[in-house]
């Protein structure tokens, strides 16, 4: 009877071991996104950053490494270089026991730094990599979109890097350095990471392309370009969305276009509307006087936006004075 029992529970949970396995894969592959699935595991694949990876990889070869500020626009490689470095330096062993990476846009706060921060920053190093390779006597804490931090809290930061200066190096990523206070600019190696080039966002996008067995025009990988704007996590985003809208047909500049978006009404961004406007703007036939100060207008529009304001009142305003330029054409 036992041997009955035991045959028929081998037998019967064996089956839906491996068809769970197989279908929880296949959810966790299709579900991860590709900004993440096609982020450079080393600094060799960072594109288009020449001069921070030279100089990055002169540091690490040493095993040493200053406190570092990233800045630069969104999508050009700030976090994914960081993180590469990191794997280097540690390997894949240590690399989680020695790296501290936090959203400072959603954790903020002085609380955060006093806490989690400074926790892990008093924190002993221990632990030898298993490839016989130098490894640095310090921990890496990376603090993303700093600029997004507190006055307090930056001020506090600066305190915990002094005091923990021998076992702990910190890396700050923000798209503005002007919101970072000059104590901590001051502490900090800064690298400025430039958008990248069309044509090396046009190699990324066909490489994924390939990889992911799309069907695509030319037209339509120069429009993914186009609407992301130097910003590459921007671009495989938008070729994700239109892949998963077009699964039998190739991705056109139409498809792009239109998950791309330019309406506030819809659900788009004003800052997408205000990007795409002034394209339209320098081509419009109106004299340079009528173009400066609707492009003026745009640049006010655009701060009061990054400093939170209402869209709908911002485009509003914005497109008052638009046409009040045009109607003098007229």
């Amino acid at each position: 009877m036992q041997a009955f029992l035991k045959g028929t529970s081998t037998q019967g949970t064996r089956p839906l071991k491996e068809k769970g396995t197989g279908t929880s894969g296949e959810k966790k592959q299709k579900s991860v996104p590709w900004v993440e699935k096609y982020r450079p595991k080393c600094m060799e694949d960072v594109a288009f950053q020449e001069e921070v990876v030279a100089v990055l990889k002169k540091t690490i070869e040493g095993a040493d490494l200053p406190n570092l500020l990233f800045y630069g626009p969104p999508g050009t490689g700030k976090t994914s270089t960081i993180l590469a470095a990191a794997r280097e330096l540690y390997g894949p062993e240590l690399y989680r026991q020695r790296v501290l990476e936090l959203n400072a846009s959603d954790e903020r706060g002085i609380q955060v730094v006093r806490e989690k921060v400074k926790r892990f920053a008093q924190l002993t190093v221990a632990g030898h990599r298993t490839d016989g390779k130098p490894c640095p006597p310090f921990k890496i804490i990376i603090l993303d979109e700093a600029d997004s931090m507190t006055n307090a809290a930056q001020a506090a930061l600066r305190r915990t890097m002094e005091k923990e200066s021998r076992t702990t190096r910190f890396c700050l990523i923000c798209n503005y350095v002007s919101r970072i206070i000059e104590p901590l600019t001051s502490r900090c190696s800064k690298f400025r990471f430039k958008p990248l080039a069309n044509q090396v966002q046009e190699e990324r996008l066909l490489d994924i392309c390939d990889k992911e067995n799309l069907k695509y025009s030319k037209e339509g990988i120069a429009a993914l370009v186009k609407v992301s704007e130097g910003d590459l996590r921007k671009a495989i985003t938008f070729l994700q969305s239109a892949a998963r809208l077009n699964t039998d047909n190739e991705i056109t500049e139409s498809a792009v276009i239109e998950i791309a978006g330019n309406m506030v009404d819809e659900g788009y961004a004003a800052t997408q509307i205000i990007n795409q406007l002034h394209e339209a703007i320098i081509e419009e036939e109106l004299n340079d006087k009528q173009k400066s100060a609707i492009t003026e207008k745009m640049a006010v529009v655009d701060k009061c936006l990054v400093d939170g304001a209402d869209e709908y009142l911002q485009m509003l305003s914005m497109c008052s004075v638009i046409m009040q330029q045009a109607t003098l054409s007229n």
